[in-house]
Protein backbone atom coordinates (compact mmCIF):
# COMPACT_ATOMS: atom_id res chain seq x y z
CA UNK A 1 0.00 0.00 0.00
CA UNK A 2 1.56 3.46 -1.26
CA UNK A 3 1.72 5.25 2.16
CA UNK A 4 3.43 8.36 0.43
CA UNK A 5 1.05 11.11 0.02
CA UNK A 6 -0.42 12.39 -3.07
CA UNK A 7 -1.04 15.83 -3.72
CA UNK A 8 -2.76 17.49 -7.00
CA UNK A 9 -2.70 21.04 -7.62
CA UNK A 10 -5.15 23.10 -9.11
CA UNK A 11 -3.33 25.92 -10.61
CA UNK A 12 -6.81 26.99 -12.55
CA UNK A 13 -8.65 30.41 -13.70
CA UNK A 14 -11.64 31.06 -11.88
CA UNK A 15 -14.08 34.21 -12.78
CA UNK A 16 -14.98 36.73 -10.79
CA UNK A 17 -18.38 36.20 -9.32
CA UNK A 18 -19.41 33.24 -11.68
CA UNK A 19 -19.77 30.75 -8.73
CA UNK A 20 -21.73 28.37 -10.89
CA UNK A 21 -19.18 28.03 -13.65
CA UNK A 22 -16.08 28.50 -10.77
CA UNK A 23 -17.61 25.33 -9.17
CA UNK A 24 -18.05 22.81 -12.34
CA UNK A 25 -13.92 23.78 -12.75
CA UNK A 26 -14.17 22.37 -9.13
CA UNK A 27 -15.91 19.68 -9.43
CA UNK A 28 -14.76 18.83 -12.51
CA UNK A 29 -11.28 18.88 -11.21
CA UNK A 30 -12.28 17.04 -8.20
CA UNK A 31 -13.31 14.16 -10.07
CA UNK A 32 -10.00 13.78 -12.06
CA UNK A 33 -8.54 14.00 -8.82
CA UNK A 34 -10.47 10.91 -7.18
CA UNK A 35 -9.57 9.11 -10.63
CA UNK A 36 -5.88 9.03 -9.96
CA UNK A 37 -6.53 8.45 -6.32
CA UNK A 38 -5.47 11.69 -5.03
CA UNK A 39 -5.21 12.07 -1.48
CA UNK A 40 -5.50 15.72 -1.20
CA UNK A 41 -6.44 18.29 -4.10
CA UNK A 42 -6.06 22.16 -3.47
CA UNK A 43 -6.89 25.27 -4.79
CA UNK A 44 -5.71 28.99 -4.59
CA UNK A 45 -7.02 31.70 -1.99
CA UNK A 46 -10.47 32.56 -2.99
CA UNK A 47 -11.06 30.35 -5.65
CA UNK A 48 -14.82 29.89 -5.75
CA UNK A 49 -15.55 33.77 -5.82
CA UNK A 50 -12.88 35.05 -7.82
CA UNK A 51 -10.36 37.24 -6.81
CA UNK A 52 -10.24 40.02 -6.11
CA UNK A 53 -14.48 40.20 -5.30
CA UNK A 54 -14.30 43.90 -4.07
CA UNK A 55 -17.93 44.89 -3.01
CA UNK A 56 -19.36 42.35 -4.18
CA UNK A 57 -18.56 40.58 -1.02
CA UNK A 58 -20.85 42.81 0.85
CA UNK A 59 -24.00 42.19 -1.33
CA UNK A 60 -26.37 39.69 1.42
CA UNK A 61 -27.53 37.56 -2.09
CA UNK A 62 -23.89 37.07 -2.72
CA UNK A 63 -23.24 35.66 0.71
CA UNK A 64 -25.98 33.53 0.65
CA UNK A 65 -25.16 32.07 -3.17
CA UNK A 66 -21.66 31.60 -1.80
CA UNK A 67 -23.09 29.64 1.29
CA UNK A 68 -25.34 27.53 -1.55
CA UNK A 69 -22.51 26.85 -3.67
CA UNK A 70 -19.96 25.52 -0.88
CA UNK A 71 -22.60 23.17 0.57
CA UNK A 72 -23.70 22.16 -2.95
CA UNK A 73 -19.93 21.25 -3.99
CA UNK A 74 -19.64 19.50 -0.60
CA UNK A 75 -21.86 17.00 -1.12
CA UNK A 76 -20.26 15.73 -4.42
CA UNK A 77 -17.32 15.23 -2.12
CA UNK A 78 -18.11 11.79 -1.12
CA UNK A 79 -14.78 9.67 -2.33
CA UNK A 80 -11.52 9.37 -0.64
CA UNK A 81 -10.29 12.52 -1.81
CA UNK A 82 -10.01 15.82 0.69
CA UNK A 83 -10.90 18.77 -1.53
CA UNK A 84 -9.40 22.44 0.02
CA UNK A 85 -11.01 25.47 -1.77
CA UNK A 86 -10.39 29.45 -0.85
CA UNK A 87 -13.28 31.48 -0.57
CA UNK A 88 -14.58 34.22 1.58
CA UNK A 89 -17.32 33.08 4.24
CA UNK A 90 -19.28 35.30 6.77
CA UNK A 91 -19.76 34.68 10.63
CA UNK A 92 -21.63 36.72 12.94
CA UNK A 93 -21.45 39.84 10.40
CA UNK A 94 -17.84 39.44 9.96
CA UNK A 95 -16.71 38.45 6.10
CA UNK A 96 -13.28 36.10 6.29
CA UNK A 97 -10.77 34.97 3.69
CA UNK A 98 -10.97 31.53 4.54
CA UNK A 99 -9.52 28.29 2.99
CA UNK A 100 -12.56 25.46 3.42
CA UNK A 101 -11.66 21.16 4.16
CA UNK A 102 -14.57 19.48 2.03
CA UNK A 103 -15.20 15.61 2.95
CA UNK A 104 -17.65 13.44 2.82
CA UNK A 105 -20.53 16.11 2.43
CA UNK A 106 -19.05 17.91 5.33
CA UNK A 107 -17.57 21.47 5.33
CA UNK A 108 -14.74 23.07 7.77
CA UNK A 109 -12.90 25.58 8.15
CA UNK A 110 -9.47 25.25 8.15
CA UNK A 111 -7.59 28.65 8.01
CA UNK A 112 -8.44 32.18 7.86
CA UNK A 113 -6.27 34.85 6.76
CA UNK A 114 -4.61 37.12 9.68
CA UNK A 115 -2.54 39.37 7.44
CA UNK A 116 -4.31 41.29 5.30
CA UNK A 117 -2.74 43.35 2.82
CA UNK A 118 -4.03 47.06 2.38
CA UNK A 119 -1.70 48.90 0.15
CA UNK A 120 -0.56 49.13 -4.01
CA UNK A 121 -3.25 47.09 -5.38
CA UNK A 122 -5.52 45.18 -2.00
CA UNK A 123 -7.40 47.04 0.32
CA UNK A 124 -8.23 43.68 2.08
CA UNK A 125 -8.87 45.51 5.22
CA UNK A 126 -11.91 47.22 3.63
CA UNK A 127 -13.71 43.57 3.35
CA UNK A 128 -12.18 41.02 5.41
CA UNK A 129 -11.60 40.45 9.35
CA UNK A 130 -8.17 39.01 10.20
CA UNK A 131 -7.74 35.87 12.15
CA UNK A 132 -5.48 33.86 13.59
CA UNK A 133 -7.51 30.24 13.12
CA UNK A 134 -5.32 27.80 11.43
CA UNK A 135 -5.84 24.21 12.21
CA UNK A 136 -4.27 21.39 10.98
CA UNK A 137 -4.58 18.83 8.51
CA UNK A 138 -3.78 15.05 9.49
CA UNK A 139 -3.65 12.22 6.58
CA UNK A 140 -1.71 9.55 6.53
CA UNK A 141 0.24 10.87 9.66
CA UNK A 142 1.40 13.82 7.87
CA UNK A 143 0.47 17.60 9.17
CA UNK A 144 -0.25 19.82 7.18
CA UNK A 145 -0.82 23.57 7.83
CA UNK A 146 -2.46 26.27 5.22
CA UNK A 147 -0.81 30.31 5.74
CA UNK A 148 -2.90 31.88 3.37
CA UNK A 149 -1.06 34.27 0.49
CA UNK A 150 0.15 37.22 2.80
CA UNK A 151 0.55 35.14 5.73
CA UNK A 152 3.53 33.26 4.09
CA UNK A 153 5.32 36.69 3.81
CA UNK A 154 5.88 37.04 7.49
CA UNK A 155 7.60 34.50 10.28
CA UNK A 156 4.82 34.38 12.63
CA UNK A 157 2.27 32.16 11.28
CA UNK A 158 5.00 29.69 9.72
CA UNK A 159 6.01 29.36 12.92
CA UNK A 160 2.81 29.19 14.73
CA UNK A 161 2.16 26.35 12.54
CA UNK A 162 5.37 24.65 12.39
CA UNK A 163 4.77 24.91 16.93
CA UNK A 164 1.72 22.97 16.52
CA UNK A 165 3.42 19.91 13.90
CA UNK A 166 3.30 20.69 11.02
CA UNK A 167 5.38 18.66 8.71
CA UNK A 168 4.38 20.16 5.21
CA UNK A 169 2.98 23.88 4.55
CA UNK A 170 0.60 24.53 1.93
CA UNK A 171 0.04 28.30 0.73
CA UNK A 172 -3.14 28.92 -1.28
CA UNK A 173 -2.52 32.51 -3.21
CA UNK A 174 -3.60 35.03 -5.20
CA UNK A 175 -0.58 36.83 -6.26
CA UNK A 176 -1.26 39.32 -9.24
CA UNK A 177 1.91 39.72 -12.06
CA UNK A 178 4.29 42.37 -11.16
CA UNK A 179 7.81 42.71 -12.84
CA UNK A 180 10.09 40.20 -10.87
CA UNK A 181 7.10 39.01 -8.37
CA UNK A 182 8.39 35.78 -9.03
CA UNK A 183 11.68 36.16 -7.68
CA UNK A 184 10.71 38.09 -4.71
CA UNK A 185 8.20 34.78 -3.66
CA UNK A 186 10.81 32.57 -4.09
CA UNK A 187 13.01 34.72 -1.51
CA UNK A 188 10.07 34.88 1.08
CA UNK A 189 9.12 31.11 1.11
CA UNK A 190 12.48 30.09 0.93
CA UNK A 191 13.14 31.96 4.31
CA UNK A 192 9.78 30.78 5.64
CA UNK A 193 11.18 27.12 4.75
CA UNK A 194 14.47 27.42 6.58
CA UNK A 195 13.33 29.23 9.42
CA UNK A 196 11.43 26.00 9.98
CA UNK A 197 13.21 23.29 8.54
CA UNK A 198 9.75 22.40 6.28
CA UNK A 199 8.61 22.03 2.74
CA UNK A 200 6.49 24.34 1.45
CA UNK A 201 4.11 23.98 -1.86
CA UNK A 202 3.27 27.54 -2.87
CA UNK A 203 0.24 27.57 -5.13
CA UNK A 204 -1.00 30.66 -7.23
CA UNK A 205 -4.50 31.49 -9.03
CA UNK A 206 -3.75 31.83 -13.43
CA UNK A 207 -5.32 34.20 -14.92
CA UNK A 208 -6.72 38.09 -15.66
CA UNK A 209 -9.03 40.29 -13.41
CA UNK A 210 -9.57 43.85 -15.25
CA UNK A 211 -6.43 45.22 -14.83
CA UNK A 212 -4.35 42.25 -12.85
CA UNK A 213 -3.08 38.99 -13.76
CA UNK A 214 -2.59 36.02 -12.11
CA UNK A 215 0.89 34.59 -13.56
CA UNK A 216 0.82 31.02 -11.22
CA UNK A 217 3.96 29.82 -11.20
CA UNK A 218 3.16 27.61 -8.87
CA UNK A 219 6.52 25.97 -7.02
CA UNK A 220 7.66 23.57 -4.18
CA UNK A 221 10.28 24.50 -1.90
CA UNK A 222 12.30 21.86 0.29
CA UNK A 223 12.85 22.02 4.30
CA UNK A 224 16.11 23.63 3.61
CA UNK A 225 14.29 26.15 1.13
CA UNK A 226 15.67 25.11 -1.78
CA UNK A 227 13.43 25.47 -4.91
CA UNK A 228 13.07 21.85 -6.12
CA UNK A 229 10.22 22.16 -8.69
CA UNK A 230 8.95 25.31 -10.69
CA UNK A 231 5.57 24.70 -12.54
CA UNK A 232 5.49 27.53 -15.49
CA UNK A 233 3.54 31.31 -15.55
CA UNK A 234 0.75 31.78 -16.43
CA UNK A 235 -0.75 28.42 -17.61
CA UNK A 236 -3.69 26.29 -15.94
CA UNK A 237 -2.56 23.00 -15.27
CA UNK A 238 -2.77 20.65 -12.36
CA UNK A 239 0.02 18.45 -11.54
CA UNK A 240 0.32 15.84 -8.88
CA UNK A 241 2.81 16.25 -6.51
CA UNK A 242 3.66 13.28 -3.79
CA UNK A 243 4.64 13.86 -0.09
CA UNK A 244 7.08 11.38 1.33
CA UNK A 245 7.31 11.83 5.43
CA UNK A 246 10.53 10.20 6.00
CA UNK A 247 13.13 12.83 4.53
CA UNK A 248 10.88 15.11 3.95
CA UNK A 249 10.65 14.74 0.62
CA UNK A 250 8.45 15.84 -2.29
CA UNK A 251 8.51 14.38 -5.72
CA UNK A 252 6.85 16.00 -8.84
CA UNK A 253 5.04 12.94 -10.61
CA UNK A 254 3.70 14.49 -13.87
CA UNK A 255 5.47 17.63 -14.41
CA UNK A 256 8.81 18.73 -14.59
CA UNK A 257 9.68 22.16 -15.28
CA UNK A 258 12.07 24.42 -13.35
CA UNK A 259 12.43 26.83 -16.50
CA UNK A 260 11.75 30.65 -15.87
CA UNK A 261 11.20 32.85 -18.75
CA UNK A 262 13.20 36.30 -19.03
CA UNK A 263 11.44 39.36 -17.93
CA UNK A 264 10.26 40.59 -21.39
CA UNK A 265 8.87 37.23 -22.11
CA UNK A 266 7.08 37.36 -18.96
CA UNK A 267 6.01 40.83 -19.70
CA UNK A 268 4.27 39.75 -23.04
CA UNK A 269 2.70 36.93 -21.90
CA UNK A 270 0.99 38.84 -18.52
CA UNK A 271 -0.58 41.53 -21.10
CA UNK A 272 -1.38 39.09 -23.52
CA UNK A 273 -3.57 36.82 -21.01
CA UNK A 274 -4.77 39.68 -18.63
CA UNK A 275 -5.82 41.36 -22.61
CA UNK A 276 -7.32 37.57 -23.67
CA UNK A 277 -9.43 37.28 -20.14
CA UNK A 278 -10.85 40.70 -20.16
CA UNK A 279 -12.07 40.27 -23.87
CA UNK A 280 -13.39 36.48 -23.36
CA UNK A 281 -14.84 37.38 -19.57
CA UNK A 282 -16.66 40.57 -20.63
CA UNK A 283 -18.08 38.60 -24.03
CA UNK A 284 -16.78 39.57 -26.44
CA UNK A 285 -14.33 37.54 -29.22
CA UNK A 286 -12.95 39.69 -31.61
CA UNK A 287 -11.74 43.59 -31.41
CA UNK A 288 -11.28 45.95 -33.67
CA UNK A 289 -7.83 48.43 -33.36
CA UNK A 290 -6.82 51.84 -35.32
CA UNK A 291 -3.68 51.29 -37.21
CA UNK A 292 -1.79 54.52 -37.24
CA UNK A 293 1.74 52.90 -38.38
CA UNK A 294 3.24 53.97 -35.51
CA UNK A 295 4.66 51.50 -32.76
CA UNK A 296 2.09 51.22 -30.30
CA UNK A 297 -0.61 50.30 -32.47
CA UNK A 298 1.53 47.46 -34.36
CA UNK A 299 2.26 45.56 -31.00
CA UNK A 300 -0.99 45.66 -29.99
CA UNK A 301 -1.93 44.75 -33.12
CA UNK A 302 0.51 41.77 -32.99
CA UNK A 303 -0.89 41.04 -29.58
CA UNK A 304 -4.21 41.18 -30.12
CA UNK A 305 -3.41 38.17 -33.27
CA UNK A 306 -1.28 35.91 -31.04
CA UNK A 307 -4.29 35.98 -28.27
CA UNK A 308 -7.45 35.71 -30.29
CA UNK A 309 -6.02 35.03 -34.02
CA UNK A 310 -6.09 36.25 -36.99
CA UNK A 311 -9.36 35.97 -38.21
CA UNK A 312 -10.64 38.05 -35.24
CA UNK A 313 -8.62 40.70 -35.20
CA UNK A 314 -9.66 43.61 -37.38
CA UNK A 315 -7.40 46.60 -38.34
CA UNK A 316 -8.63 49.96 -39.51
CA UNK A 317 -6.55 52.74 -40.84
CA UNK A 318 -7.79 56.16 -40.64
CA UNK A 319 -5.58 58.46 -42.47
CA UNK A 320 -6.04 62.22 -42.61
CA UNK A 321 -3.97 64.97 -44.82
CA UNK A 322 -1.50 64.69 -41.95
CA UNK A 323 -0.84 61.25 -42.91
CA UNK A 324 2.76 60.19 -43.95
CA UNK A 325 3.13 57.80 -47.14
CA UNK A 326 5.35 56.10 -44.76
CA UNK A 327 2.40 55.44 -42.26
CA UNK A 328 -0.03 53.65 -44.78
CA UNK A 329 3.53 51.63 -45.90
CA UNK A 330 3.96 50.72 -42.29
CA UNK A 331 0.80 49.79 -41.93
CA UNK A 332 0.21 47.54 -44.93
CA UNK A 333 3.13 45.93 -44.01
CA UNK A 334 2.26 44.79 -40.57
CA UNK A 335 -1.26 43.82 -41.82
CA UNK A 336 -0.24 41.39 -44.59
CA UNK A 337 1.97 40.05 -42.00
CA UNK A 338 -0.58 39.20 -39.42
CA UNK A 339 -2.63 38.24 -42.52
CA UNK A 340 -5.62 39.47 -40.10
CA UNK A 341 -9.02 41.68 -41.26
CA UNK A 342 -8.16 45.69 -42.17
CA UNK A 343 -10.15 48.58 -43.99
CA UNK A 344 -9.35 52.32 -44.99
CA UNK A 345 -11.64 55.12 -44.09
CA UNK A 346 -9.76 58.46 -44.40
CA UNK A 347 -10.99 60.81 -41.99
CA UNK A 348 -10.00 64.06 -44.20
CA UNK A 349 -13.45 64.64 -45.82
CA UNK A 350 -15.22 64.55 -41.99
CA UNK A 351 -12.63 66.73 -40.77
CA UNK A 352 -13.24 69.53 -43.27
CA UNK A 353 -16.81 69.52 -42.56
CA UNK A 354 -16.82 69.78 -38.45
CA UNK A 355 -13.92 72.65 -39.11
CA UNK A 356 -16.69 74.37 -41.71
CA UNK A 357 -19.34 73.95 -39.29
CA UNK A 358 -17.02 75.46 -36.35
CA UNK A 359 -15.59 78.04 -38.45
CA UNK A 360 -18.17 80.76 -37.27
CA UNK A 361 -17.48 80.10 -34.03
CA UNK A 362 -13.93 79.84 -33.80
CA UNK A 363 -13.72 82.75 -36.39
CA UNK A 364 -10.82 84.88 -35.41
CA UNK A 365 -8.61 81.82 -33.71
CA UNK A 366 -5.76 80.67 -34.55
CA UNK A 367 -5.50 76.70 -35.18
CA UNK A 368 -3.82 74.94 -32.34
CA UNK A 369 -4.46 71.25 -30.62
CA UNK A 370 -8.36 71.54 -30.88
CA UNK A 371 -7.80 71.14 -34.23
CA UNK A 372 -5.65 68.61 -33.70
CA UNK A 373 -8.03 66.86 -30.99
CA UNK A 374 -10.58 67.10 -33.43
CA UNK A 375 -8.96 64.72 -35.95
CA UNK A 376 -8.29 62.09 -32.89
CA UNK A 377 -12.10 62.07 -31.57
CA UNK A 378 -12.98 61.95 -35.27
CA UNK A 379 -11.18 58.59 -35.24
CA UNK A 380 -12.94 57.67 -31.92
CA UNK A 381 -16.20 58.26 -32.98
CA UNK A 382 -15.40 55.81 -36.24
CA UNK A 383 -14.04 53.02 -34.32
CA UNK A 384 -16.66 53.02 -31.76
CA UNK A 385 -19.37 52.77 -34.57
CA UNK A 386 -17.66 49.89 -35.97
CA UNK A 387 -17.42 48.21 -32.42
CA UNK A 388 -21.33 48.83 -31.67
CA UNK A 389 -21.96 47.76 -35.19
CA UNK A 390 -19.95 44.47 -34.94
CA UNK A 391 -19.76 43.49 -31.52
CA UNK A 392 -15.84 43.81 -31.35
CA UNK A 393 -13.99 45.59 -28.43
CA UNK A 394 -12.56 48.60 -29.59
CA UNK A 395 -8.63 47.82 -28.09
CA UNK A 396 -6.78 51.61 -27.15
CA UNK A 397 -3.44 52.19 -27.73
CA UNK A 398 -1.79 54.48 -25.16
CA UNK A 399 1.49 53.48 -23.88
CA UNK A 400 2.38 54.64 -20.21
CA UNK A 401 4.61 57.69 -21.19
CA UNK A 402 1.71 59.05 -22.74
CA UNK A 403 -0.55 58.66 -20.65
CA UNK A 404 1.31 59.62 -17.89
CA UNK A 405 1.59 63.32 -19.00
CA UNK A 406 -1.77 63.42 -21.06
CA UNK A 407 -0.37 63.28 -24.77
CA UNK A 408 -3.47 61.89 -26.02
CA UNK A 409 -6.91 63.03 -26.87
CA UNK A 410 -10.50 61.84 -24.28
CA UNK A 411 -12.94 61.03 -26.53
CA UNK A 412 -10.77 60.98 -29.27
CA UNK A 413 -7.57 58.33 -29.16
CA UNK A 414 -8.25 57.20 -25.45
CA UNK A 415 -11.45 55.35 -26.78
CA UNK A 416 -11.98 51.67 -25.92
CA UNK A 417 -12.91 49.07 -23.63
CA UNK A 418 -9.06 47.82 -22.60
CA UNK A 419 -5.38 48.97 -23.51
CA UNK A 420 -3.14 46.04 -23.04
CA UNK A 421 0.19 48.44 -23.21
CA UNK A 422 -1.40 50.79 -20.44
CA UNK A 423 1.63 49.94 -18.35
CA UNK A 424 4.71 50.10 -21.00
CA UNK A 425 6.80 53.12 -20.73
CA UNK A 426 7.65 53.78 -24.75
CA UNK A 427 11.02 53.00 -24.29
CA UNK A 428 10.16 49.14 -22.97
CA UNK A 429 7.98 48.84 -26.11
CA UNK A 430 10.74 49.08 -28.35
CA UNK A 431 12.26 46.20 -26.47
CA UNK A 432 9.03 44.30 -26.34
CA UNK A 433 8.68 45.17 -29.85
CA UNK A 434 12.10 43.85 -30.79
CA UNK A 435 11.81 40.86 -28.63
CA UNK A 436 8.78 40.07 -30.21
CA UNK A 437 10.35 39.89 -33.26
CA UNK A 438 13.11 37.31 -32.38
CA UNK A 439 10.67 35.09 -30.34
CA UNK A 440 7.65 33.28 -31.05
CA UNK A 441 6.69 31.06 -28.12
CA UNK A 442 4.12 27.76 -28.51
CA UNK A 443 0.89 29.91 -27.09
CA UNK A 444 0.99 32.51 -29.68
CA UNK A 445 -1.46 32.33 -32.95
CA UNK A 446 0.14 34.86 -34.62
CA UNK A 447 3.35 34.10 -37.41
CA UNK A 448 6.86 33.76 -36.76
CA UNK A 449 9.56 36.35 -37.51
CA UNK A 450 9.86 39.40 -38.21
CA UNK A 451 6.41 40.86 -37.35
CA UNK A 452 6.38 44.22 -36.78
CA UNK A 453 8.36 46.09 -39.32
CA UNK A 454 11.79 47.82 -38.91
CA UNK A 455 10.31 50.61 -40.37
CA UNK A 456 7.89 51.11 -37.16
CA UNK A 457 11.04 50.92 -34.93
CA UNK A 458 13.15 52.88 -36.57
CA UNK A 459 11.39 56.23 -37.42
CA UNK A 460 10.50 59.31 -35.00
CA UNK A 461 7.53 58.75 -33.13
CA UNK A 462 4.38 61.16 -34.46
CA UNK A 463 1.07 62.01 -33.75
CA UNK A 464 0.60 62.84 -37.36
CA UNK A 465 -2.37 66.09 -36.20
CA UNK A 466 -0.24 68.63 -38.66
CA UNK A 467 2.23 69.14 -41.09
CA UNK A 468 5.79 67.48 -40.06
CA UNK A 469 4.88 66.70 -36.43
CA UNK A 470 6.84 64.55 -34.04
CA UNK A 471 6.37 63.59 -30.20
CA UNK A 472 9.46 65.11 -29.47
CA UNK A 473 8.05 68.80 -30.51
CA UNK A 474 6.41 68.59 -26.77
CA UNK A 475 8.21 66.08 -25.34
CA UNK A 476 11.76 65.67 -24.23
CA UNK A 477 13.32 62.27 -25.74
CA UNK A 478 11.58 59.32 -24.62
CA UNK A 479 14.69 57.96 -23.02
CA UNK A 480 14.90 61.29 -20.88
CA UNK A 481 10.85 61.32 -20.42
CA UNK A 482 10.49 57.92 -18.95
CA UNK A 483 13.63 58.15 -16.62
CA UNK A 484 11.82 61.00 -15.28
CA UNK A 485 8.33 59.70 -14.79
CA UNK A 486 9.63 56.62 -13.45
CA UNK A 487 11.61 58.15 -10.75
CA UNK A 488 8.18 60.35 -10.00
CA UNK A 489 5.77 57.47 -10.22
CA UNK A 490 7.50 54.43 -9.27
CA UNK A 491 10.15 55.57 -6.84
CA UNK A 492 8.31 58.81 -5.41
CA UNK A 493 11.68 60.50 -5.81
CA UNK A 494 11.60 64.21 -4.45
CA UNK A 495 12.10 66.94 -7.35
CA UNK A 496 15.36 67.80 -5.83
CA UNK A 497 16.52 63.83 -5.92
CA UNK A 498 15.45 64.05 -10.07
CA UNK A 499 17.72 66.81 -10.62
CA UNK A 500 20.85 65.31 -8.97
CA UNK A 501 20.33 62.76 -11.53
CA UNK A 502 21.33 65.64 -14.38
CA UNK A 503 18.14 66.41 -14.90
CA UNK A 504 17.15 70.05 -16.11
CA UNK A 505 14.85 71.35 -13.14
CA UNK A 506 12.55 72.96 -15.41
CA UNK A 507 11.83 70.07 -17.10
CA UNK A 508 11.30 67.98 -14.19
CA UNK A 509 9.18 70.53 -13.24
CA UNK A 510 7.41 70.56 -16.76
CA UNK A 511 7.00 66.76 -16.69
CA UNK A 512 5.72 66.81 -12.81
CA UNK A 513 2.82 69.09 -13.95
CA UNK A 514 1.68 67.39 -16.75
CA UNK A 515 1.58 64.35 -14.58
CA UNK A 516 -1.03 66.15 -12.22
CA UNK A 517 -2.91 67.78 -14.99
CA UNK A 518 -3.92 64.45 -16.95
CA UNK A 519 -5.34 62.96 -13.57
CA UNK A 520 -8.57 63.59 -15.10
CA UNK A 521 -7.90 61.99 -18.22
CA UNK A 522 -6.49 58.64 -16.67
CA UNK A 523 -9.77 58.54 -14.42
CA UNK A 524 -11.66 58.56 -17.32
CA UNK A 525 -9.30 55.91 -19.64
CA UNK A 526 -10.04 52.20 -20.12
CA UNK A 527 -8.40 49.73 -17.52
CA UNK A 528 -4.79 48.08 -18.44
CA UNK A 529 -2.85 45.06 -17.79
CA UNK A 530 -1.23 45.82 -14.40
CA UNK A 531 2.98 45.01 -14.70
CA UNK A 532 4.50 47.61 -12.06
CA UNK A 533 4.37 48.62 -9.12
CA UNK A 534 2.34 52.00 -9.55
CA UNK A 535 0.66 51.22 -12.62
CA UNK A 536 -2.28 54.32 -13.56
CA UNK A 537 -5.39 52.17 -11.62
CA UNK A 538 -5.57 50.33 -7.97
CA UNK A 539 -2.19 50.85 -7.56
CA UNK A 540 -1.54 54.66 -7.68
CA UNK A 541 -4.68 56.98 -6.49
CA UNK A 542 -4.73 60.35 -6.26
CA UNK A 543 -6.91 62.86 -6.40
CA UNK A 544 -8.27 64.40 -9.83
CA UNK A 545 -7.88 67.76 -8.24
CA UNK A 546 -5.22 69.03 -6.06
CA UNK A 547 -2.74 71.71 -5.70
CA UNK A 548 0.29 70.58 -4.25
CA UNK A 549 3.27 70.29 -5.80
CA UNK A 550 6.92 69.29 -4.97
CA UNK A 551 9.18 72.50 -4.24
CA UNK A 552 13.54 72.35 -4.12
Amino acid sequence: MDKNLKIMLAQLNPIVGDLEKNSKIILETYKKASKNKVDILAFPEMFLSGYQIQDLVFRPAFQKDLEKYISFIGKHCINNTYLLLGSPVVEKEQIFNAYLLLKNGKVKIISKKYHLPNDTLFDEKRYFSESDHKELLEIKGIKIGFPICEDIWYEDISKMLKKKGADLLISPNGSPYERNKLKKRHIEVSKRSRENNIPIIYLNLVGGQDDQVFDGGSFVMDNYGNLITQFPQFEPLTPILEFENKEPFIRNTNYNNLDIKNELSQDYRAISEGTKDYILKSGFNSVIIGLSGGIDSALVATIAVDILGKNNVSCVKLPSDYTSELSLIDADQLIYNLDCKAETISISEIYSLIKQTLLPSFRGKEENETEENIQSRIRGLLLMALSNKYGSMLLTTGNKSEIAVGYSTIYGDMCGGYNPIKDVYKTRLYSICEWRNSCHEAWMKGPNGLVIPKSILEKSPTAELRPNQTDQDSLPPYEVLDSILESLIENDMPISEIVKKGYDYNVVKKIEKLVYQSEYKRFQSAPGVHLTKKSFQLSRRYPIVQNWRDKL
